[in-house]
């Protein structure tokens, strides 16, 4: 990147540095404050292009500006869209067994159950063994 390119600033910084000046030119003594609406357009603009390029565009120091974006950074509220929660996916704790019946005429069972309840395998270990 050629030094003219480096110079040249972003729309959204030039039209920040000419409110600014704007209001250097119109302000009452030479050493007024800053307005808090100045203050937040430069805050906005250090989310874009960071704390040097936009304290350097502006004609702000670097470390008043900083201490304005930490203090927005803290007093700013949470914000009221939920937060993204992931969630695990659900382990499968229950019951698992594997048996083969074997009925003694030949005939073979095998039985893999996940989350069984003892009553279901009895009734059909009971069915198994009647031959029905």
């Amino acid at each position: 990147m050629g030094a003219s390119k480096r110079r040249e600033l972003p729309k959204d910084l030039l039209q920040g540095r000419s409110r600014f000046q704007a209001w250097r030119r119109s302000r009452p003594k030479a050493r007024s404050r800053i307005p808090p609406s100045l203050w937040r357009l430069a805050v906005q603009l250090v989310k874009t292009h960071g704390i040097s390029r936009t304290a350097t565009a502006l004609g702000l120091d670097y470390y008043r500006l900083k201490k304005q974006v930490e203090t927005a950074a803290s007093s700013q509220p949470p914000s009221s869209e939920p937060a993204f929660v992931e969630l695990p996916s659900p382990v499968l704790l229950g019951k698992q067994c594997l048996f083969v019946v074997d009925n003694g005429a030949g005939a073979i069972m095998r039985v893999q159950l996940v989350g069984y309840d003892a009553a279901d395998v009895e009734a059909l270990s009971r069915s198994f063994w009647s031959g029905h």
